[in-house]
């Protein structure tokens, strides 16, 4: 009689509920269903299990089970539609962007990101006002955004249903709205890209990421998320 395989434990990943990389790393492995073993972590008091992967201390961090380690989220969302694609989500997506995929995300997390934290921490980055800040965060992609979704009628931003980018682009969208909820609800020539985030927000698959785990600590089973 052969023996049944070994079974493989799912990867393990290291997160923050609010980090919106995280976040988007989380989205991404939810969309694809593929299960992983969750150590969520407090960024105060981060366990020596963490930095002996990643020594910046950063999330999301993903150990596979063959070992390799993914440091970054955006390679963690590519490594899951790699493995299994949402049936029927809009592309472009997967694991090799296209040319238009990677200069939002180069926006996304270049110029908009510096203009979102200084947005956010004006006390931090007092070079600008919050105000100047929050000007260039529009104009560099919220702008962008809302003509890309103007000229393509479209719910998300390749098509009817959400793709990889939408997941990128949601968490830090959502940050930037939440900073000043009266002007983000007011703002004019953003009709479509704030009606394109709550539609996003109203998602199952948004709401089901967002769930509260305790920090995990060493001899602790993970849960499965």
């Amino acid at each position: 009689m052969t023996p049944e395989p070994a079974a493989i434990d799912p990867p393990l990943l290291y997160s923050f509920r609010r980090c919106p990389y995280a976040m988007r790393a989380r989205l991404a492995l939810r969309a694809c269903g593929l299960t992983v073993r969750l150590r969520e972590v407090l960024l105060r008091d981060k366990p020596p299990e963490l930095l002996a992967l990643n020594p910046a201390g950063t999330v999301p961090v993903l150990q596979l089970p063959d070992g390799q380690v993914l440091l970054h989220s955006l390679d963690i969302m590519r490594w899951a539609f790699a493995q299994q694609p949402p049936v029927g989500w809009s592309r472009p997506q997967g694991a090799t962007p296209t040319e238009q995929e990677a200069l939002w995300l180069h926006t996304l997390d270049g110029a908009f990101k510096r203009a979102l934290d200084g947005y956010k921490y004006p006390e931090r980055h007092p070079s600008l006002s919050a105000e100047t800040w929050r000007d260039q965060a529009v104009a560099v992609l919220l702008q962008p955004l809302q003509r890309q979704l103007q000229t393509q009628h479209t719910a998300f931003m390749w098509g009817d249903q959400p793709s990889l980018l939408d997941l990128a682009l949601w968490p830090f969208v959502r940050q930037l709205a939440q900073v000043d909820a009266a002007w983000w609800a007011g703002a004019t020539g953003l009709e479509d890209v704030r009606a394109w985030l709550q539609r996003g927000l109203a998602l199952p698959l948004f709401e089901s990421v967002m769930g509260k785990y305790p920090a995990w600590h060493a001899g602790e089973t993970e849960p499965r998320f």
